[in-house]
């Protein structure tokens, strides 16, 4: 099942963060539990784990990039 992943509130105040790195590329798997990207905000550097196996397809957003809470940042395929 394609899912577009969007940017979800880590925090009560954030309203947005910097895509800080990408774990995986287009055509990658991934397992549930493994990290998929990293986002830095003023607080907090934080991983972003898969909540099920699947591969990515797309990535939307570059590394470095500011993005504002609910920006798509991905698509990937998940077996569920």
């Amino acid at each position: 099942m394609k899912i577009t992943l969007k940017l979800a509130r880590v925090g009560m105040s954030m309203q947005e963060a910097t895509i800080a790195q990408w774990f995986k590329q287009p055509g990658e798997s991934f397992e549930a539990g493994e990290p998929l990207y990293a986002i830095e905000t003023d607080k907090v550097t934080q991983d972003v784990e898969a909540s099920a196996p699947g591969t990515l397809l797309e990535i939307f957003v570059e590394e470095g990039t500011d993005v504002e809470v609910g920006t798509p940042l991905c698509v990937v395929d998940v077996a569920i």
